[in-house]
């Protein structure tokens, strides 16, 4: 059996689809229970966050395990399969550990050196156990992923790389600000009472936030979070809980608003948001942020004034038409007599922007030259002279009014609808502005460090692996010894049947030991070689040099995998 993991992450898909693919909680539990139904799979678990959805699968057949493992991620999901494919990746054996190692570590995280993955990699075990669907691997290999977190963070200042995701989202709304002044005096309306939102909340008291409004669906959930805030030893910050049907209320109060839900749809939209900025401004809120320009509805030119014609004045245009007439204002057919359709072409993808090829536009006839001639020329009868279109002027936006409502979506899907990020007197930081905002973050010398464990770690965890690989083979060779000794002392008392039984057992125990001693180097050296790279082969010749029975090596893999497959069920 071999390791395989398939999933996308903001690192390879962009938050649209992140969104679309997220599991809800029975969802999630379906997928594991669909995964180690199917034909390539023995053991799963899922590793679900907010921006990462990885399947991890014992799987016996490697290109049908990652079939398997797409089209179940596909039809959990949603997505379909040939939309979802691009944005998967694939990880085998040493690679799929090393992987997740990586992640635990936060190497991978959207904020490298986060350590919040820790606790989601302990609950995608923990689901694993109480489904039965992790065995001795991935029981093994999670529980290695957290020693692994651990360790990076106690024996390295990875911590230093990047902040967790509630605190870099807090810097983010704080523009260069620092945190704790800005927050301090403030009011905040967390949305949601899981494990992220807890984190949001517990980090605004710590930053010195005046008040902490909790929402949540669940009452108790919010009761239990405003409790727990109220009663903090290092904060002083007032808590309290109120049902979610009183969000817009609250919303109008608070400075600040963090929300973190396991809704599907959006639990703020722009329109909720302008109505609580309105409330708290006595003012309409405009739209800003966008270079949106309107256009109105096609009018005739003839009704359309015309502007000074400056056309062949500006800088690199394509037309010198000094020759011509001053100004590019005249009369009649005479004004384009001597043009080509190639050179009006140029002239009207400078207008737009854009470059032409001269020589294709040279390739016209002399019949399409002529007729957009006399189009255009009749055109300039008409109207007085020949249209134009200018490059248009910059825009000079108008300067953003500070922000009076803060606020943070930590949701995937997204909980705040994206739109309000236009809303004057709003700054909106949500999942994909952070992920734009940390993409260029400095790495600190410390993950190189973390990297060097990463690799150790995952040399020892193979080496483990194999060597657990060949013990069903040396439990059914001890297991055939014991047999032979049990075997041979019964032929012994047939044959000495008054043997006494001080005599008996003297004789029985030295076989045993003799057995016991002639098994003990070769069995012991054959852990330390199949340990090695490539060292797979021994367990197959040590069934071979021996005539074991491949179904008892399989028995005894089969009663150690039910094992490990019922630890977390205890």
């Amino acid at each position: 059996m071999s390791l395989l993991v398939v999933g996308l992450s903001h690192r390879s898909a962009p938050v649209s689809v992140l969104e679309r693919a997220s599991l809800s909680t029975d969802a999630q539990l379906k997928l594991l229970q669909d995964t180690v139904a199917a034909e390539p799979a023995t053991e799963a678990a899922l590793l679900a966050t907010c921006n990462r959805i990885e399947l991890y699968a014992d799987v016996d057949k490697f290109h049908a395990g990652v079939a398997e493992l797409s089209t179940l991620l596909a039809q959990h999901s949603g997505v379909g399969l040939e939309e979802l494919t691009p944005y998967l990746y694939v990880h085998y054996e040493d690679r799929a550990v090393h992987h997740l190692f990586s992640v635990a570590c936060g190497l991978d995280s959207m904020v490298v050196g986060e350590g919040q993955i820790l606790g989601q990699i302990k609950d995608s075990l923990a689901r694993a156990q109480e489904l039965h669907s992790a065995g001795r691997l991935l029981n093994d290999l999670f529980q290695q992923a957290l020693r692994v977190g651990k360790r990076a963070h106690s024996e390295t200042g990875i911590d230093r790389a990047g902040q967790s995701l509630v605190t870099f989202g807090l810097e983010q709304l704080a523009a260069g600000a620092d945190v704790q002044g800005w927050a301090h005096g403030k009011k905040a309306l967390v949305i949601g009472a899981g494990s992220m939102s807890s984190l949001a909340a517990a980090t605004l008291a710590r930053a010195g936030v005046a008040e902490i409004v909790v929402a949540n669906r669940t009452p108790d959930r919010a009761e239990r979070l405003a409790q727990i805030l109220t009663e903090g030893d290092d904060t002083d910050v007032l808590a309290r809980a109120v049902p979610i049907e009183s969000v817009p209320v609250e919303l109008t109060r608070a400075d600040i608003a963090v929300s973190c839900t396991g809704a599907t749809g959006l639990v703020l939209t722009a329109g909720a948001v302008a109505e609580a900025v309105e409330g708290r401004t006595g003012e309409p809120v405009a739209e800003i942020g966008d270079d949106r320009r309107t256009t109105s509805p096609r009018t005739d030119v003839r009704d359309t004034p015309l502007p000074p014609a400056t056309v062949g004045a500006d800088e690199n245009c394509p037309l010198d038409l000094a020759a011509v007439q001053p100004g590019f204002s005249v009369m009649g057919e005479a004004a384009v007599a001597g043009m080509d359709a190639a050179t009006l072409e140029q002239h009207a993808a400078w207008v737009a922007g854009a470059g032409v090829d001269r020589r294709e536009a040279a390739r016209r006839s002399p019949e399409a030259d002529a007729e957009l001639i006399t189009a255009l020329a009749a055109t300039a009868a008409t109207v007085g002279r020949i249209p134009e279109r200018r490059r248009p002027e910059a825009v000079v936006q108008a300067p953003r009014p500070e922000p009076v409502l803060f606020l943070l979506d930590l949701a995937m899907p997204r909980d705040i609808d994206a739109a309000a990020h236009r809303l004057a007197g709003v700054r909106l930081v949500d999942i994909e502005s952070l992920a734009e905002a940390s993409a260029d973050a400095p790495m600190a010398a410390d993950v190189d460090q973390v990297r060097r464990i990463v690799s150790d770690e995952v040399a020892a965890f193979g080496a483990a692996q194999r060597a657990a690989h060949i013990t069903p083979t040396v439990v059914a060779l001890r297991t055939m010894a014991a047999d032979v000794v049990a075997g041979e002392i019964a032929r012994l008392e047939g044959r000495l049947p008054g043997l006494d039984d001080k005599h008996r057992a003297e004789i029985t125990q030295t076989v045993r030991r003799v057995v016991d001693k002639l098994l003990h180097a070769p069995t012991v050296r054959v852990k330390q070689l199949a340990a090695e790279p490539g060292g797979a082969g021994y367990a197959d010749a040590l069934r071979t040099l021996f005539d074991l029975d491949q179904e008892t090596v399989a028995a005894v893999s089969r009663a150690e995998d039910s094992t490990e497959k019922n630890r977390g069920s205890a």
